[in-house]
């Protein structure tokens, strides 16, 4: 567990930050279906997007549990996380299995700000999360990777300069096992968009800038493969748990902002002569929601310290996702429901929040792929799929 000052110094540092960018600027940026240049500027200057950088490239060296107290505050301040935390897991492949000669050259851009690693090109239109079935192709011709295939859901690549694409290098026939065979790549995307490989936004609930690839020879350099060739779902997997960690984080700062803003507003409207908030049917959801926040954050500290022991972190994180996600939805519906009908204004904000936290139900994993996880991982239990 992390030493309480520092703590309550991420969540001063975030905070004082995220108060430049109050509600109006998120609503605003909502109506507008705009991203947050100033905020991620912000937040790059001030050196948060580099927190899980080592220091001998410029970061600050702090830890996934130091990661997840950024994201959370973000949204605990009213904001959305999900403009930033790319880079927070994006960067766990190339920092844990790139070369020398990529960290060295990559990692320096990142801490700076120079270059933005917000995305990752795993999702296909016909593979969902059955990631092993992926059809995207990386065929070696000579000093190049040609890249053929579709991706989908692929988020803040108009955002980013770089992405970390999984692609099938070995055809699954040839393979021992399913999961062998795929490679991860690093793409310039501004060398890549235009020259093979072309962006198409998906309009969509949530102010989340999302998009579905499409590869047509796209030609990479052979430098461009991180770590060995053929072993590409094994590195990912380890970024998705950091990722579920950190989801899970930012879940908590969602249910934290609608407990906060319910109970204020219980507090202050009155309704038959008597506050809102002296009703247990009022009082019980937000209490529950609390309760359940509560636990969903100590299973994400456990995912964070097993995480950053270097122990396998896979039951806790997805456990801390689940949990997470769960608890502030339910938070978020038991605060819409004590609005009642001002909840639905935008001007209030609690719309905007529920749209964006109910997102995490379904990614970046989804709860029935959790539960599967866990009866099989855990349990023991005959797998399912």
């Amino acid at each position: 567990m992390l030493d309480p000052e520092d703590m309550q110094a991420i969540r001063e540092g975030v905070r004082d930050l995220c108060s430049q960018y109050p509600d109006a600027y998120w609503r605003e940026l909502d109506a507008e279906k705009a991203f947050p240049e100033a905020f991620v500027a912000a937040m790059t200057e001030a050196g948060w997007l580099a927190a899980m950088i080592p220091e001998e490239y410029g970061g600050s060296g702090l830890g996934l549990a130091e990661a997840s107290l950024i994201l959370e505050e973000v949204n605990r301040c009213g904001g959305n996380s999900g403009t930033i935390h790319g880079q927070m897991y994006n960067m766990f492949t190339l920092l844990r299995h790139g070369s020398e000669a990529q960290k060295a050259h990559f990692l320096p851009r990142l801490a700076s700000g120079e270059l933005r690693l917000q995305s990752m090109g795993v999702t296909e239109p016909t593979t969902g999360t059955d990631t092993t079935q992926l059809k995207t192709t990386a065929v070696k011709r000579g000093d190049k990777y040609v890249i053929n295939g579709q991706k989908v859901w692929i988020s803040r690549v108009q955002h980013s300069d770089l992405m970390i694409l999984l692609a099938r290098t070995t055809p699954r026939n040839q393979v021992t096992k399913k999961s062998e065979g795929m490679s991860i790549f690093l793409v310039d995307l501004h060398q890549a968009i235009g020259h093979g490989l072309s962006v198409q936004p998906i309009a969509n609930m949530v102010n989340h800038e999302t998009n579905e690839l499409f590869f047509d020879n796209l030609e990479l350099p052979l430098d461009s493969l991180i770590g060995e060739e053929g072993m590409g779902f094994k590195y990912i997997l380890a970024g998705l748990n950091a990722e579920r960690t950190l989801i899970a984080a930012e879940c908590i700062g969602d249910g934290r902002w609608f407990i906060e803003h319910a109970s204020r507003y219980a507090c202050e409207r009155v309704v038959f002569d008597r506050p809102i908030g002296q009703n247990q049917g009022v009082q019980f959801p937000l209490a529950e929601a609390h309760i359940e926040l509560e636990a969903a954050d100590l299973m994400r500290w456990r995912a964070c310290e097993q995480y950053d022991r270097g122990e396998d972190a896979g039951a806790s994180a997805n456990m801390a996702k689940y949990l997470a996600a769960k608890a502030s939805w339910e938070a978020a519906n038991a605060c819409l429901q004590t609005y009642g009908g001002f909840g639905f204004a935008n001007e209030y904000d609690i719309e905007r929040k529920f749209r964006e936290t109910r997102l995490y139900q379904v990614a970046p994993i989804s709860t029935n792929l959790i539960l599967s996880y866990v009866a099989e991982r855990v349990l023991g239990l005959p797998r399912s799929f």
